[in-house]
């Protein structure tokens, strides 16, 4: 399977659930749609760009509500025809 590379604006509020597993402090809600994401692009890997946690706002993060992102590599397998 081929895999892609991107890098995308990830919602801060997630990156305890996907990159070490941990869902405390998310609602139901919350963790489902992180799992939609990921389930859907077929994410292999998630990783912070920058060691120093540079954080930022936007308004259009890779999911969910506008919200405090990282900037992420993220390899996937989907070759979906939207972006990610």
């Amino acid at each position: 399977m081929k895999r892609f590379e991107t890098i995308e604006k990830i919602p801060t509020w997630a990156l305890c659930y996907i990159i070490n597993g941990d869902p405390t402090g998310l609602s139901d809600e919350d963790i489902k749609m992180i799992d939609g994401f990921m389930q859907k692009w077929q994410v292999e890997i998630v990783s912070p760009i920058s060691q120093d946690g540079n954080v930022s706002f936007s308004h259009y993060p890779a999911f969910g509500l506008p919200a405090e992102v990282e900037e992420c590599k993220v390899i996937y397998h989907s070759e979906n025809s939207q972006t990610l």
